[in-house]
């Protein structure tokens, strides 16, 4: 389970008080249940909790008006929504589900989908219409047994051309349906260097996908290059998802029996994960910096207090040395290479970031997505855990609660990390992932032997970007996501509960 657990959640409790009304459990008010639960778990965890006046602690003056707050809202996600501090701007990342099972598979790397994942751009000399380019296809899914692959360009779902006026004018949702058919297309440049003839064509091809559910593994694809007297290891990597880590410490053992030189991570389509994951991935690049500050925590201003106060080496993450007692197959590598793209988010970020300070780490792609972030899963239950949720509805939250700082502090990278070697993805020659001469991984192969190779690839990567409209990820339930999963010391948790009574 990949959520904050029950003792950090009883620590919340114990140092920060609601205000002058009771808990709803304690009397007679008629609230409504689940908002009572969106707007205490918002009031305790939020990280910015400080600007959201309906969150103070002294909003409401009795439990009458308190009452009739939470009554004013007819849907929890209302509630939820209007207690987001700038969603467009700093908060783009909070979320509330009404179906916390499929949320925990979810963090378990499963997830109900056709395993096709794309970008849709303006269909060219068209105001409205769009189209689709596929960037990847999943191991094992409906999308790769029905023969979709990479590069593949579909224009219609169910037979409609789509089309996108503005936000809320567009029939994206086609791509809601458990199952829908795609009509596949080619990008016809009738021969010349001008976009003014150029044209979607059909190849007269309709697939008809099927949602399922798919546990996804995040190591997509690993393998070892000889590149002239140096051997360099490659790792596609999709998702900080913890239960695959000891797979994730497998594939390092490998590089380190193999005597790899060099390591490119490929992280240019990972949304993120698990916040554990991201340290014995660094610890793993690694090895030399174990107890050394990987990156540190900061809270709403009352969590930040408590902490610092009771014990402030709960704010700082360190980098390891083994995972559940097994010890970890560190490189001691002084140099990463890092394919990261607008794709890459989150704990992808915490990685390149928190690494940064102490080895050089070469970032080929295109800015990173901008979020320093962390998350957790907030349940309906008196401590907000998993255990003793209320049976009655399956909602649960999962806000935002500190941002990550790297061991030199940086972080508030909102418009992303900056790679060293900018370098764009050519959506109509994609190119297959994982081999040399996909452009970015040519890039950085090119960097690693240091030949002028380099420079051929930086001046062949001038072609006009198409415009994007949007990505499978907005359908996705969560999107981008870094979580929490660590556990507060018992004892003091017993400490403040006898204090506390």
């Amino acid at each position: 389970m990949k959520h904050l657990k029950a003792p950090i959640l009883l620590l919340c409790l114990s140092i920060i008080t609601y205000g002058c009304f009771e808990d709803n459990d304690d009397n007679t008010i008629s609230a409504n249940q689940i908002n009572d639960f969106v707007w205490k778990g918002m009031n305790l965890f939020y990280l910015y909790k400080d600007n959201i006046p309906n969150l103070a602690n002294d909003r409401f003056s009795s439990d009458g008006e308190y009452a009739d707050y939470l009554n004013s809202y007819s849907k929890p996600e209302d509630l939820f929504e209007s207690l987001i501090y700038q969603r467009e701007n700093v908060d783009r990342y909070s979320w509330i589900v009404d179906d916390y099972i499929a949320l925990e598979r979810f963090f378990d790397g499963c997830s109900v989908i056709n395993g096709m994942e794309f970008s849709l751009f303006n269909t060219p000399n068209t105001s409205n219409n769009v189209f689709g380019i596929v960037r990847m296809v999943l191991t094992g899914s409906d999308a790769e047994s029905k023969g979709i692959k990479r590069g593949d360009i579909f224009y219609k779902v169910d037979g409609n051309l789509l089309y996108y006026n503005s936000e809320a004018d567009n029939n994206f949702n086609l791509f809601g349906s458990s199952s829908y058919s795609i009509t596949l297309g080619t990008y016809n440049d009738n021969g010349t260097s001008e976009t003014t003839d150029d044209t979607i064509d059909s190849i007269n091809e309709t697939i008809t996908l099927n949602k399922v559910e798919l546990c996804e593994n995040p190591i997509f694809k690993t393998d070892i290059f000889n590149l002239g007297s140096k051997k360099v290891g490659y790792l596609m990597y999709n998702g900080f998802t913890a239960d695959y880590d000891a797979q994730l410490n497998t594939v390092f053992g490998d590089f380190k029996a193999s005597n790899i030189d060099d390591l490119v991570l490929d992280l240019r389509y990972n949304p993120g994960g698990s916040v554990n994951t991201a340290i014995l991935l660094a610890s793993m690049i690694t090895g030399q910096f174990t107890g050394d500050v990987f990156s540190t925590e900061e809270w709403n201003t009352a969590f930040q207090a408590a902490i610092e106060n009771e014990n402030p080496e709960l704010l700082i993450n360190r980098f390891v040395n083994n995972d559940a007692g097994a010890s970890l197959n560190s490189l001691n590598l002084t140099k990463v290479y890092i394919i990261a793209t607008d794709f890459s988010a989150s704990a992808s970020e915490l990685v390149i970031n928190s690494l940064d300070p102490y080895i050089d780490v070469i970032h080929i792609g295109k800015n990173t997505e901008g979020k320093y972030q962390a998350s957790t899963t907030l349940y309906d239950s008196e401590d907000f855990s998993r255990e003793g949720v209320n049976p009655s509805h399956s909602y649960a939250m999962q806000p935002l609660i500190f941002k990550s700082l790297n061991s030199v502090g940086k972080t508030d990278y909102s418009n992303g990390l900056t790679p060293d070697i900018h370098l764009e993805e050519d959506y109509l020659n994609l190119g297959t992932l994982g081999n040399v001469n996909e452009t970015l991984l040519a890039a950085a192969l090119a960097a690693i032997e240091n030949s002028g190779k380099l420079s051929k690839i930086k001046s062949q990567n001038n072609f006009t970007p198409l415009k994007l409209i949007d990505d499978s990820n907005s359908f996705e339930t969560s999107g981008s996501g870094m979580y929490v999963d660590k556990e507060l010391p018992s004892e003091m948790i017993n400490r403040f509960l006898f204090e506390q009574n």
